[in-house]
C-alpha cells in the first residue's frame, strides 16, 4: 500500500478504537433508558405511594454487596407521586429524589422490582403516608453512608427505607443482621472492606440489606 495512505488509515483506525467504547456505552445507556421508560409506563397505574423499588445498581460497590448478600439486588428506594409523576426517594449522595424513569435507567438493563406492604390498604392511610414522607424528609440532604453504620448522621439506601417505615408505621421490613453474618469471603468483598475500614471491621454493627427487605414477608410483589 502506498505510504501516503498509511497515516490517514492509521489515524482513522485509532479514532475508531477510541470512539467505539464511548459510542457503545452511550448506546447501552440509551437502551437502558428505553427499557426503563417502557417499564414505568406499563406499571405506572398500578403503583401506590409508599411502594418500595429494588434494582441492581451499577455503582462501584454494587458487586461487593451482591457477593456479600448472595443477591443481585443492591439498591432500593421508596415511591411517592408528586405533580402527577412518580418519584423515588433514595439514599445516594446525598439523600434526594429523582423520577422513577431516571432511577430505573440507572440500574442494570433498566430493570427493577416493585414491592408493597402486604396490608398497605389498611396500614398506609393518608395520615400514615404523611408520617412516612415526614420520616424521610428528616434525612433529605444527609450524606450517603459508605461505612454502613446504624447512626442517623449518614445513611444508606435500605437503612433509609427501614427507618422510615419503622418510624411511621411501627413495622420492621426485613430482619436486621450484623456485618459478620454476611459472606465476607470473596476477594472483592475483602478488598472493599479493607478500603473502607482498614484492619478495624465493625463486624457487630447492625445492618439491613436490600435483599432482606426485598424478601421480607411484610411485602408482596407488585412487579
Amino acid at each position: 500500500m502506498n505510504s501516503r495512505f498509511l497515516l490517514p488509515l492509521f489515524v482513522l483506525l485509532t479514532v475508531s478504537l477510541v470512539a467505539y467504547p464511548r459510542l457503545h456505552r452511550r448506546y447501552v445507556r440509551y437502551q437502558q433508558g428505553q427499557t426503563a421508560s417502557k417499564a414505568v409506563q406499563q406499571i405506572s397505574d398500578r403503583l401506590h405511594n409508599g411502594d418500595l423499588v429494588f434494582q441492581t445498581s451499577q455503582s462501584a460497590q454494587s458487586r461487593a454487596i451482591q457477593l456479600a448478600t448472595h443477591s443481585g439486588y443492591s439498591h432500593c428506594g421508596i415511591l411517592f407521586k408528586k405533580n402527577g409523576t412518580w418519584r423515588v426517594f433514595e439514599a445516594v449522595q446525598p439523600v434526594s429524589e429523582t423520577s422513577l424513569a431516571a432511577w430505573a435507567a440507572r440500574g442494570q438493563e433498566g430493570k427493577f422490582v416493585v414491592k408493597r406492604l402486604r396490608d398497605a390498604e389498611t396500614v398506609l392511610t393518608p395520615d400514615a403516608l404523611r408520617r412516612l414522607q415526614a420520616a424521610g424528609e428528616q434525612y433529605r440532604g444527609k450524606n450517603y453512608d459508605l461505612y454502613f453504620g446504624w447512626s442517623d448522621e449518614r445513611i444508606y439506601c435500605s437503612e433509609l427505607l427501614w427507618k422510615m417505615y419503622r418510624q411511621a408505621t411501627g413495622r420492621e421490613i426485613g430482619t436486621l443482621q450484623t456485618l459478620r453474618e454476611f459472606d465476607l469471603s470473596h476477594p472483592a468483598v475483602q478488598a472493599k472492606l479493607k478500603e473502607r475500614y482498614g484492619k478495624h471491621i465493625p463486624l457487630d454493627e447492625k445492618v439491613i440489606s436490600p435483599v432482606r427487605m426485598l424478601k421480607s414477608e411484610e411485602l408482596v410483589t407488585v412487579r
